[in-house]
């Protein structure tokens, strides 16, 4: 299943206030001729409607700031449409092909439909596939979440 990271999806959730929630993941990202790097402890910081994700070294940030959202059951389902790289002084848009961003903004554990994966509270889950080739995918838990 293919899941992206999103930031913008947070315009969904009106009943949700987030401040400068932060939490911490792992990404992986594979280039198109198979290369693999794989990223623990990565940060993810949720502060005015957009996602940052950071490695662990503060190298790069990969931020998604625009993103079309639905709740599917008590998950939200976000399609980003704006992500960028901002890496080595610069930002550099990342042109999509597909993606997904899963959140569970609940205080229980949620099974994502037509399938067995579950996330628990706070749990996101990213999935993007750029034109270039290059698969994204991230796997956290958010914090501060408060109703």
């Amino acid at each position: 299943m293919r899941v992206l990271l999103a930031a913008g999806f947070f315009l969904a959730f009106s009943g949700i206030t987030m401040f400068a929630a932060n939490a911490e993941g792992t990404a992986r990202v594979q280039q198109r001729d198979g290369a693999v790097e794989t990223y623990p402890n990565v940060r993810i910081r949720i502060k005015d409607q957009s996602m940052f994700i950071t490695s662990r070294d503060g190298r790069g940030t990969l931020v998604i700031s625009r993103a079309a959202c639905s709740a599917i059951g008590k998950l939200m389902r976000c399609l980003p449409y704006s992500v960028v790289l901002d890496q080595d002084g610069g930002t550099r848009p990342i042109a999509m092909q597909i993606g997904t961003v899963w959140f569970n903004p609940s205080d229980e554990k949620q099974t994502l439909p037509l399938s067995s994966a579950q996330l628990p509270p706070g749990g996101v889950l990213l999935s993007i596939r750029t034109k270039a080739g290059t698969y994204i995918s991230l796997n956290g838990t958010a914090d501060n979440l408060k109703k």
